[in-house]
């Protein structure tokens, strides 16, 4: 028995048609490659139409944002040093009470520490110290390298506020000197890297209001 719900061969599309459908479906996504995906999401735009529209200004800052996400990684992957010299010299804390007021109810007992810490890098070495400090606490800190410049990054964490990194400032200098302002509860301090061909050292010196100073090799 025959199906007679079956398409008669007439209806069908011929090969050439279909060959003709299939090339204009692939001229088509290709001209959407070129003019909209290529400049949205690479920032590459060969005909200039991703220009007009903005499609090559988006494309290029994911890109850029990549690129910055990638390099955070990789920075992250060698901040770990291998090996690391340190000498600390710790100095007793000063206590400085405050006289009670009239009312005779006493001002909290404030505390400040004293350190001077040296550190020796290896080329390509890296470490870190940091002070433990609450917020709005303030320290003076000043350091020097002996053999050139060191890049440097000045930055925060908090486990408990669950921040993993917060920058105050980053660069390259032979030394530095300021003022760290805890904006909260946490860590703050400075990773160094050796980026010349000698071994150096880094001595640091902090004076202030903070709790602790540790050395994170």
């Amino acid at each position: 028995m025959n199906n007679s719900n079956s398409p008669n061969q007439a209806e069908l599309p011929s090969t050439k048609r279909l060959l003709k459908s299939t090339l204009l479906a692939a001229v088509g996504a290709g001209v959407i490659l070129v003019t909209i995906v290529m400049p949205a999401e690479y920032g590459i735009d060969p005909t200039g139409i991703g220009k007009v529209l903005g499609l090559q200004k988006m494309g290029e800052i994911k890109v850029s944002l990549a690129e910055e996400a990638a390099a955070d990684r990789l920075e992250d992957l060698q901040v770990a040093p291998e090996t690391s010299e340190v000498e600390e010299v710790t100095i007793t804390p000063e206590v400085v009470v405050e006289e009670p007021v009239l009312e005779a109810v006493a001002e909290p007992v404030v505390t400040t520490l004293s350190h001077e810490m040296k550190v020796t890098l290896a080329p390509n070495e890296g470490t870190e110290i940091k002070l433990k400090m609450n917020k709005g606490q303030k320290a003076n800190y000043s350091w020097v390298t002996d053999a050139g410049r060191a890049n440097f990054d000045i930055h925060a964490d908090s486990v408990e506020l669950k921040i993993d990194y917060h920058s105050y400032a980053k660069g390259s200098k032979q030394s530095d000197e300021g003022v760290v302002t805890a904006e909260f509860d946490g860590y703050h301090g400075w990773f160094w890297r050796n980026r010349t061909d000698k071994t150096m050292t880094i001595t640091l010196q902090t004076n202030g209001q903070y709790l602790d100073i540790v050395h994170l090799k």
